[in-house]
């Protein structure tokens, strides 16, 4: 019978009914003077195979169809920070398997959620309507969270003022921004009435976020007494 398979593939040839049989000559067949050749032909094929028996011959045709591989795409490879999750979407089948499992949310779908720790090629199967099967890749690039240092917690006397001093990012928010006298650099002088924990968001080149704290106790003044 005529048979369809998809690039790449081969398929099992079979001739009967005459003592003898040869195969048409042709670049597509493993062998062309056995009943059951193999047949890889790169587009669709008819194959014709000659049989005699005795002094009678007579011919015979089969035709293999090949259909193309779905054009299957992973996307864009992407970036991301430590920590963060992403959506990756695949396109050119009907059915998807991503590989490897770890770190997604769904691999039977077309755009899982992934949260990979370290740097991470995933490969997409899809396969269409004909069965055939494509892959693609996608590298999530993992960029570290920067290591923010807001320095020791300590204390300082009632109506004093500290300097702050951030470090290990390149863009700085302090939180509370209350008795400070810039919220937004790395170095601010706080002078808090009340014991007070601040928070700096660090964020590096990479757009990658990380926070430390200091907290700032208050040693209340001496009664003077003259």
């Amino acid at each position: 019978n005529d048979t369809t398979i998809c690039f790449g593939d081969c398929a099992n040839l079979l001739v009967s009914g005459a003592n003898n049989s040869i195969w048409e000559s042709t670049i597509s067949l493993n062998d062309t003077s056995i009943t059951n050749p193999i047949a890889c032909p790169i587009s669709t094929e008819t194959f014709t195979a000659y049989g005699t028996s005795g002094t009678c011959s007579d011919t015979a045709q089969v035709t293999v169809t090949v259909n193309p591989l779905p054009n299957v795409s992973a996307g864009n490879d992407l970036t991301i920070c430590f920590g963060d999750t992403i959506q990756i979407n695949a396109s050119g089948g009907i059915s998807y398997s991503w590989s490897p499992v770890d770190s997604l949310s769904n691999t039977s779908i077309d755009n899982p959620l992934a949260w990979p720790s370290d740097t991470t090629e995933y490969i997409v199967t899809a396969t269409d309507v004909n069965s055939c099967s494509n892959t693609d890749t996608i590298i999530i690039n993992v960029n570290p969270l920067p290591i923010v240092d807001a320095g020791t917690s300590t204390s300082i006397c009632t109506g004093d003022s500290i300097q702050l001093n951030a470090s290990g990012a390149d863009n700085y928010t302090w939180t509370p921004s209350t008795d400070l006298s810039d919220p937004n650099i790395a170095d601010p002088f706080a002078s808090p009435s009340i014991i007070t924990t601040y928070t700096v968001t660090g964020t590096d080149l990479n757009g990658c976020i990380n926070t430390d704290s200091i907290t700032i106790s208050l040693h209340n003044l001496p009664t003077a007494t003259v």
